[in-house]
């Protein structure tokens, strides 16, 4: 398989869990390469769901190495749970798990600032964070006041958690929040520090050397596009790169390395949290959306805000992305519906017309969403294994979405399982 980078396409929970498993099967090795434990890949296999939050979906597949890369925030905490987790199920782990040395760690600190910062906001500015530490992790990422994975190997690592969670509770206490035990701190990650140096590497060394070695790589994002620090819905985003820019800098493979970038987008679209969301739904029509298609958080098991497919957002993703493949996802969900609606721009109220998405969120609370509608189909899909045998309607709208978007249908997803996936050129 060609160096692949998978991208997640509207706001998230696109099923970037299931297309990676299905992709898998033909890489080598899998890369996380940014976003912490706030995301969630859940994958059906075998009659068996699995919900990851850190370690890449590969991990399911006998064999193939997974690697968690530098640009991930990583909470070692959450990460032998998942570790325990997967060991239970059943799944052998022996030499197949790295992590970057370049990884940075979300600390117990950055949990309980991330909680006490949101928790102080107005409901108008709250941001709809998951309280993982996820943006202070960043924060301190950028700050230069960090830690590392590879700093778990130094013998300083422990005075360093002692003065760090000093130096936090005195903002925690500011914030009004309550302190951290200190001790309990140093004794906690004495503990994982000692359970995880086994899994320490090199993975800048490690990934270049596969890819020279002819391995194949693949590469895959949490959240999606429209939740990019810089490209997406500021300041309701993530915060780091979910787009394939960031799978680079996140991974330390050269853009050269890279052959070809699949967006998977949903066959309607879903917001978890705060932020604009023009095509969103109040009706019960939403509601059904959201009953249907399971919409609830894999992390959090927050109601998603439901609505009809975005081709603004689309048609934004594919530029950003540079998408070449499209793998589409929970086209049964609208299996049930006489009528399915398209947006296809934005209008202003003053009339001016927007197909490129904006970044001003002003001007997107005067626009309303003009829509196309087509057809339903009225029949079920899930149980079908050739496109070709879909229900004329249905491979309409899926042809007029691609249409709208640009690029190639690689994958059309009709259920949650991996046997559910119509492969048409990925």
């Amino acid at each position: 398989m060609p160096n692949t980078i998978l991208v997640g396409s509207q706001w998230g929970d696109e099923g970037k869990g299931k297309i990676i498993d299905v992709l898998t099967s033909q890489a080598d090795v899998i890369v996380r390469f940014q976003g912490g434990s706030n995301a969630g890949h859940t994958v059906i296999a075998e009659g068996k769901k699995y919900v990851l939050h850190l370690i890449p979906s590969g991990i399911l597949h006998p064999g193939k190495l997974c690697v968690i890369g530098n640009g991930v925030v990583m909470d070692p905490l959450d990460l032998l749970k998942e570790i325990d987790m997967l060991r239970e199920q059943g799944i052998d782990l022996e030499g197949r798990i790295f992590i970057s040395d370049r990884t940075h760690m979300v600390m117990q600190w950055h949990r309980a600032l991330d909680s006490a910062d949101e928790a102080r906001r107005s409901d108008a500015k709250k941001i709809g964070t998951t309280g993982r530490g996820i943006g202070p992790a960043y924060g301190a990422k950028m700050g230069r006041t960090g830690f590392r994975v590879g700093d778990m190997l130094s013998p300083g690592f422990l005075d360093n958690v002692r003065s760090d969670t000093e130096d936090a509770n005195k903002i925690l206490v500011s914030m009004g929040a309550p302190e951290l035990d200190v001790e309990e701190m140093v004794a906690t990650y004495k503990s994982a520090s000692d359970l995880l140096n086994k899994y320490i590497t090199d993975s800048v060394s490690f990934i270049n050397n596969a890819d020279r070695d002819g391995k194949s790589i693949l590469l895959e994002g949490a959240q999606g596009t429209m939740l990019d620090i810089d490209f997406g819905t500021y300041p309701f985003v993530t915060s780091s790169n979910p787009t394939a820019g960031g799978a680079c800098t996140g991974s330390g493979l050269s853009p050269r390395k890279i052959d070809r970038v699949v967006g998977v987008i949903k066959c309607y679209t879903t917001r978890v949290g705060a932020g604009p969301f023009p095509t969103e739904l109040f009706d019960e029509m939403g509601e059904q959306l959201r009953a249907v298609g399971g919409e609830f958080g894999a992390t959090t098991g927050r109601p998603r805000r439901c609505g009809w497919f975005d081709a603004v957002v689309g048609r934004y993703s594919a530029m950003v992305n540079g998408v070449d493949f499209w793998a589409m996802t929970k086209l049964d969900v609208l299996d049930g519906m006489e009528t399915v609606k398209i947006c296809t721009a934005y209008e202003r109220d003053d009339g001016k017309i927007y197909d490129v998405f904006p970044a001003d969120l002003s001007v997107l609370s005067r626009c309303k969403p003009v829509y196309e509608e087509m057809s339903g189909w009225m029949s079920k899909t899930s149980d079908i294994t050739r496109y070709e045998d879909l229900p004329l309607k249905a491979r309409a709208y899926v042809e007029r979405l691609v249409e709208l978007i640009g690029g190639q249908l690689g994958i059309l997803s009709v259920g949650p399982a991996r046997e559910t996936t119509l492969r048409l050129g990925l």
